[in-house]
């Protein structure tokens, strides 16, 4: 068994406003973000599976040009090669997963 004791984890800043923690099993990357209220992330695609886990705050996400607002308690699946954005309308925190697991998010090697 791998414990991880997240808030031990290096916060690094992926794009204005999104700071994150990031670890990987073998197949999986997770992140444990905190959001900005009005911090966003452009439209983009992926070939991941991403699924966005709301703990706290508001989020509004597109994904294939259908917008949710996502709050705490929620998720949202990100199929593999959807074009998606987010926003945070509010300060944020939220765990997404990714599968298969990434090397780097927005620039930043994990």
């Amino acid at each position: 068994m791998t414990r991880i004791d997240t808030s031990q984890l290096e916060v690094k800043e992926v794009r204005e406003g999104w700071k994150g923690r990031f670890f990987q099993s073998q197949n999986l990357t997770f992140a444990y973000y905190t959001v900005e209220a009005g911090a966003s992330i452009h439209e983009h695609h992926h070939p991941n599976d991403e699924v966005w886990n709301v703990i706290e705050g508001q989020l509004e996400i597109t994904v294939a040009g259908v917008t949710e607002l996502v709050g705490p308690g929620c998720a949202v699946i990100v199929p593999p090669g959807a074009a998606h954005s987010i926003r945070a309308l509010a300060f944020t925190r939220a765990i997404v997963v990714d599968h298969p697991r990434r090397d780097a998010i927005g620039g930043i090697e994990l």
